[in-house]
């Protein structure tokens, strides 16, 4: 772990800290106690919508799934409380996915209000936490380390906020926001949500953003994954765009990751939009990504792979440096798309900078 990662989750441990003295009062909600040999499910059954799970230090063998709204479940802290793979129950449908936490509505009754806060969640087959169907979701200083495809994982949801998390070492993307992931159709409202103040390090990719709008990527720092923020756009209507990816540190994403059967290798890559519109990309440090993937560099406009092209994004006033093949790079045909106000060094092509 570099002294950076060291210093962001002692910071992350902080605000933890501070935020146990403030648990919910059994005046105002019923709390629900955890501890360790007990079952975190089993609380969650039993709670109402407001009440609070509170769950002691220890090692948790389980997959836990949340279909109530108003729900708080808090751990002790992310080096205290622990979620990891158990056995599968019968009635189990989020440890026979292989994920950590579920948690999920419809979109006809989404689940509204969860608060996930202080655990950890590692080494699930799937994803460490998988919503769906989810209004307001809220997650905050969680780890989600070692999972075989996603850290944190939202679809058919809206307002999420995620932030001052730790995304590492996962299969695919630390944080995974998607439209559907089941079928085709155009971009949703997100209405808002949020990925901010998080630590995305050592994943395939940092941050991706498929088929969504009306977002923000703001202030979180990625390293050591292969891309650091992937948003991805095709040929559905409406495109992916009107989101904001602004004040994030971008660093040393060299990781090399092979092909897939939808994209080609990937390393040394910051920021990259694939047919977006309307989106703006301001205000960030991104430094030292270096590749040779198609998609390599350090702000890269790339046409999708189905041909989709980006239109009207704005990249402006960051600081771009010390990447390759190129600083900027706009490796698309797409219409009015502008570069201003950044440093950088190279750009391709020339004059971007």
């Amino acid at each position: 772990m570099t002294k950076r990662q060291m210093a962001y989750l002692a910071c992350t441990v902080a605000v933890v800290a501070s935020g146990l003295g403030a648990a919910p009062s059994a005046d105002h909600v019923t709390v629900h106690w955890v501890h360790p040999g007990e079952s975190i499910q089993k609380a969650v059954n039993s709670a109402q919508p407001g009440d609070a799970v509170i769950v002691s230090p220890g090692t948790y063998k389980e997959s836990v799934r949340i279909t109530v709204s108003g729900l708080t479940l808090r751990g002790s802290g992310t080096g205290s409380t622990v979620i990891v793979p158990g056995t599968a129950s019968g009635d189990s449908t989020c440890a026979k996915a292989g994920n950590g936490i579920c948690v999920t509505g419809t979109e006809s009754k989404p689940v509204k209000d969860v608060t996930l806060r202080a655990l950890t969640l590692r080494g699930f087959a799937k994803n460490g936490l998988w919503a769906a169907g989810t209004d307001r979701l809220t997650v905050r200083n969680v780890i989600s380390e070692k999972n075989g495809q996603w850290g944190f994982a939202q679809e058919r949801s809206v307002r999420g906020v995620f932030r001052h998390n730790i995304a590492q070492n996962n299969g695919d993307a630390g944080v995974f926001l998607s439209n559907t992931v089941d079928t085709e159709e155009g971009a949703r409202d997100a209405k808002g949500a949020v990925v901010s103040h998080n630590l995305l390090a050592g994943n395939r990719i940092g941050v991706t953003v498929r088929r969504l709008r009306n977002l923000t990527i703001d202030h979180n720092d990625a390293t050591g994954n292969c891309t650091a923020v992937f948003v991805v756009g095709d040929e559905n209507k409406p495109a992916v765009g009107a989101l904001s990816v602004r004040g994030n540190y971008i660093h040393a994403n060299n990781k090399n990751c092979a092909k897939t059967a939808r994209l080609p290798f990937l390393q040394g890559s910051g920021i990259v939009l694939t047919g977006a519109e309307d989106t703006l990309v301001t205000g960030n440090q991104v430094e030292d990504n270096v590749g040779k993937s198609p998609l390599s560099g350090g702000i890269v406009l790339f046409k999708s792979f189905v041909g989709a092209h980006n239109q009207r994004n704005e990249i402006r006033d960051n600081v771009v440096v010390r990447n390759g093949t190129a600083d900027l790079a706009n490796r698309d045909t797409g219409e009015s798309n502008t570069f201003h106000g950044n440093t950088c060094a190279v750009s391709e092509p020339a004059g971007l900078c």
